[in-house]
């Protein structure tokens, strides 16, 4: 694995402010071809990193679905994240401190942008396979429909052409937890858990075997996962990305959602997960039928939205039945 970094100046978003400097991380994997077209570009979800092995394990590697004998693998570190690429997290220069809640508003749009500005500097011809889960496969989706000609095949899993009211209360009750305070961005992680998993899940992993009447495991479970994440990651950096979550829309100046799938030419597989309850299987449904020629397949998985980076055995299964990889 290789880390990288890009730097490009005068970045436009689409709501027309223009950041001077844009600085994009990104890791690759494997080694470009000399027709430059064996790439399988990764795109992650909400705080995840680059680092695409680390937290999708099984997929990327010698033997692996992505074989890194055979494929170019590239994942770069979203707009507005923390993780190496700029956000608000990052120094502005014009002022000497963090950005912080003046960074600019952000969409899934800005992000596939920079996600070809890289893919132009690094002089890929052509991308193999375009894939991403929740967040990722917002953005990739987004990129797939901007420059339809560059990507030969797609998949999407865990995802939608629109963020859901559903999804969208989910991320303002984080919000709201994160202009508490103190702990904020602990309780926001909280309420995104459980979002990620689902009732047969906690029932499975986190019901007490004892009669207590307090210190319950799913009690402890949620601090955990909350202070696990506020330990990694910049709460004005989640706040960034899940508002761009939010405003996620495909059809969004482009006529309808229907209309903007319908630009799509990639091979797509699109997978849903059964029991995925902030991304219900009726959302892949509607991207298989509006994208043409697109193949659905429903994993059954009692692991919730997090399903899309635990069932990688099936998903590997079904990449290498639908899209030759």
């Amino acid at each position: 694995m290789q880390e990288n970094k890009y730097t490009y100046n005068h970045f436009t978003f689409e709501s027309g402010v223009i950041l001077p400097t844009l600085e994009i991380a990104y890791c690759t994997y494997g080694q470009l071809n000399t027709t430059k077209d064996n790439v399988i570009w990764v795109c992650h979800a909400l705080t995840a990193n680059a680092d695409v092995a680390d937290w999708w394990p099984n997929m990327v590697g010698q033997g692996l679905i992505f074989d890194t004998d055979k494929y170019f693998i590239v994942c770069a570190n979203i707009v507005g994240s923390c993780y190496g690429t700029t956000g608000a997290a990052s120094i502005n220069p014009e002022t000497g401190k963090e950005y912080g809640s003046s960074f600019p508003f952000t969409t899934t749009r800005d992000m596939a942008q920079a996600h070809q500005l890289l893919a132009q500097h690094m002089g890929i011809a052509s991308i193999y396979l375009l894939c991403g889960g929740s967040l990722g496969g917002q953005q990739a989706m987004e990129w797939a429909i901007a420059n339809p000609s560059l990507i030969q095949r797609l998949f999407l899993v865990a995802t939608n052409a629109r963020h859901s009211a559903w999804g969208i209360a989910f991320n303002e009750a984080q919000r709201m937890a994160l202009q508490a305070g103190e702990g904020g961005l602990d309780a926001a992680r909280a309420i995104a858990m459980l979002s990620y998993r689902n009732y047969t899940m906690y029932e499975n992993t986190q019901t007490d075997s004892e009669h207590i009447t307090d210190g319950f495991k799913a009690s402890s479970y949620q601090r955990y996962q909350g202070q696990k994440l506020s330990k990694r990651f910049n709460p004005h950096c989640y706040h960034t990305l899940s508002k761009a979550m939010d405003a996620h829309n495909v059809g969004r100046a482009r006529g309808s959602v229907a209309e903007a799938l319908a630009l799509i030419k990639a091979k797509t597989l699109v997978i849903g997960i059964s029991t995925d309850m902030l991304f219900p299987p009726k959302e892949q449904e509607y991207l298989a039928k509006h994208i043409h020629g697109a193949v659905l397949e429903i994993i059954d998985s009692d692991y919730g939205h997090d399903g899309f980076l635990i069932e990688t055995k099936g998903i590997s299964e079904l990449l290498m039945r639908h899209l030759d990889i």
